[in-house]
């Protein structure tokens, strides 16, 4: 089986790495790490990957001249690789408009909220501070405009009372995990069509497509 070579970027601890680190591991799974690059040499997520025998880079913005320069590096080190998929994990950076539209539909990212609501950072105080009754998160094909982009699979988990931003955020991790495994599964499997801007998934229902956790 050819399975899909995939890079990921990450910028911190990389929870969501391990997620697919687990996911490749498994024999039938049509996906494999060929890469992790981060822009912070303290990342732990980079030890997680070298703990999974896969290659790692770190490519920080402080090297180079201008932003342009920087995400020209990333490409040309994950073109060198032969990735084909790029997965965003954490990673705190907006890439630019050539970046993305390099790597159009073939960019993925997840996100702590049920796009297009709460977009940015501290998304999940967002969701308490305005009283939600249902938060979540999002794996999208990335666009350059901030967490935008075709949505690919979503999970919807209770903002209970007396939630916080820890413990929202703790309940949509369990999720983040579930669901992003998922997406590179139905991408490596050529499931995933992009029309206009919504993606088009072949052999799923919808409850598939958006997970809802009531009890979680």
């Amino acid at each position: 089986m050819d399975r899909l070579k995939i890079a990921v970027l990450i910028s911190g601890r990389g929870s969501n790495l391990q997620a697919l680190i687990d996911a490749c591991a498994e024999p039938e799974f049509p996906a494999e790490i060929v890469l992790v690059i981060s822009n912070r040499e303290d990342a732990g997520g980079l030890d997680r990957a070298k703990e999974a025998s896969i290659a790692t880079e770190v490519i920080r913005l402080r090297d180079f001249d201008d932003r342009d320069l920087f995400d020209d590096a990333l490409d040309a080190r994950i073109r060198e690789s032969g990735a084909r998929l790029v997965c965003l994990a954490g990673f705190l950076w907006l890439l630019g408009e050539d970046f993305a539209n390099a790597w159009r539909d073939r960019l993925i990212n997840i996100h702590p909220s049920l796009l297009p609501a709460f977009k940015g950072l501290h998304v999940q105080a967002q969701a308490v501070e305005m009283g939600v009754r249902y938060s979540g998160c999002t794996v999208h094909f990335v666009r350059p405009e901030l967490d935008d982009g075709p949505i690919i699979v979503q999970a919807v988990v209770p903002v209970f009372p007396g939630d916080d931003a820890d413990s929202l955020s703790a309940r949509i991790l369990t999720q983040e995990h579930i669901i992003y495994p998922k997406a590179v599964r139905w991408i490596a499997e050529g499931r995933v069509r992009v029309s206009g801007e919504m993606v088009l998934i072949s052999g799923t229902t919808t409850d598939e497509q958006i997970l809802i956790n009531p009890e979680s």
